[in-house]
């Protein structure tokens, strides 16, 4: 599994990057803060896969980046994706290094 700094995902949504960056926090996170991302909740993901695009890279997010680990290694492990990436500290590190808008 490898991680996504905030800054380098940041560099790349600047740069109009094609990322599929996938927020699996619940609604009550997300409307305390998110950011453009397309969002599937953790327990909703394994069902719903296939809105999943399979020309870009996936980068997982979530509050910290645990929950995030977790289905990444799920989805690595039991269903053989392999262009993952976790953003590493998830919104919370986004919001102390990058900020919300």
């Amino acid at each position: 599994m490898q991680f996504i700094s905030v800054v380098d995902l940041k560099q790349q949504l600047d740069g109009k990057a094609s990322v599929f960056l996938l927020d699996i926090r619940e609604n009550y996170e997300r409307d305390a803060c998110s950011i453009p991302s397309y969002h599937i909740p953790m327990a909703e993901v394994c069902s719903r896969l296939n809105e999943f695009p399979v020309d870009q890279q996936v980068i997982v997010m979530c509050n910290s980046g645990k929950r995030a680990e977790a289905l990444a290694n799920l989805l690595e492990t039991d269903f053989g994706m392999n262009d993952l990436l976790v953003l590493e500290g998830g919104i919370s590190a986004w919001t102390e290094q990058i900020g919300i808008n």
